[in-house]
């Protein structure tokens, strides 16, 4: 590992103009970046230990009812968190289905959220892939059983996060401070597809952090799930994962959300679908209607054509958890 100067972050207003320095990285928990400075697929020479913005963690009662969560926040804290546990269940799975019980100890939900694929060429120095800044993506011809089947561009990897989709269908939105402003907008617009001209899979920009995130409190007749597909039990990335949530009138979905991970550079949600579900009984046969017009747009690489019929296998499942017993 190459030599680089620690520093500690005492206040937010000192740390931003830190972060907007090249090679400058802040981290908290370190469960991502660190590993690849180990591997030395990231050069810096700065890290800055953003642990010291306590303003930065917690959970606390948000002003509309709902929740607001720090970004330092840890995973075993959120999981632990008895309102998590009963308001917002597909959430509560999400976090369960992390990695392993040390890992959810150190992992922080703004680095959950904004971590790096997994992708196997991105993660070795050996490959100078195009979301390093190569000229080619190694994986669209190469071994791509865990990539991309859907919005597929010039990046084949997957975003890997169980958080994010779990969130996105629950209409969280984040705040971002910067050093000349702080906005708020929905989870969902945080994440961005990598362009030639943005090697990234988010909005952030140098000198900017991810600080608080807002869960809506939901509607009585809400209910969610979270299934998430692996090769082993635990500790391992989705092949495919799916988080639904339903808001239900007299039976009926009167709004529905389905967000898909494992299978996309970001988390992937699919309106069409939901407006074919809302409002109707949730049968077998819309639902399959449903999971097909999810995966109308699939573009399998050359090893994963699985992941189209384990998505819609996961999506069914989900949605048929939600009929009557």
């Amino acid at each position: 590992m190459q030599n680089f100067e620690h520093c500690r972050a005492s206040n937010l207003a000192a740390t931003l103009p830190l972060l907007a320095e090249p090679e400058t990285e802040g981290y908290a928990g370190g469960t991502d970046l660190l590993g690849e400075l180990k591997r030395g697929i990231r050069k810096i020479q700065r890290l800055v230990n953003l642990r010291g913005l306590e303003q930065l963690g917690g959970i606390s009662a948000a002003e509309d009812g709902g929740l607001c969560i720090g970004a330092l926040c840890t995973l075993e804290e959120m999981d632990r968190h008895p309102e998590i546990e009963d308001q917002y269940p597909v959430l509560s799975q999400a976090i369960s289905s992390v990695a392993t019980p040390q890992l959810r100890a150190m992992g922080t939900l703004g680095g959950n959220l904004c971590q790096h694929p997994r992708c196997w060429y991105f993660r070795s120095r050996q490959f100078p892939c195009w979301l390093k800044g190569g000229k080619i993506c190694f994986a669209a011809n190469g071994e791509n059983p865990y990539h991309a089947i859907l919005g597929r561009g010039m990046c084949q990897a997957v975003h890997p996060s169980d958080l994010a989709p779990a969130l996105i269908s629950l209409g969280a939105r984040v705040r971002i401070a910067g050093i000349s402003a702080t906005r708020e907008i929905p989870l969902e617009e945080l994440y961005q597809k990598p362009e030639p001209l943005h090697r990234r899979m988010t909005i952030l920009r140098p000198g900017e952090l991810l600080t608080e995130l807002f869960i809506p409190r939901p509607p009585h007749e809400s209910k969610g799930v979270y299934l998430k597909a692996m090769e082993r039990k635990a500790w391992a990335f989705a092949l495919a994962s799916v988080a639904v949530r339903v808001n239900f009138h007299n039976e009926r979905p009167e709004e529905v959300r389905i967000v898909l991970g494992g299978v996309a550079p970001i988390p992937w949600r699919v309106k069409k679908a939901e407006d074919i579900l809302q409002g109707e009984m949730l049968t077998e046969d819309i639902v399959a209607r449903g999971a097909q017009e999810v995966l109308s747009d699939a573009r399998p690489l050359r090893d994963n054509n699985y992941k189209v019929l384990l998505a819609k296998a996961l999506i069914g499942k989900a949605l048929l958890s939600f009929q009557p017993r």
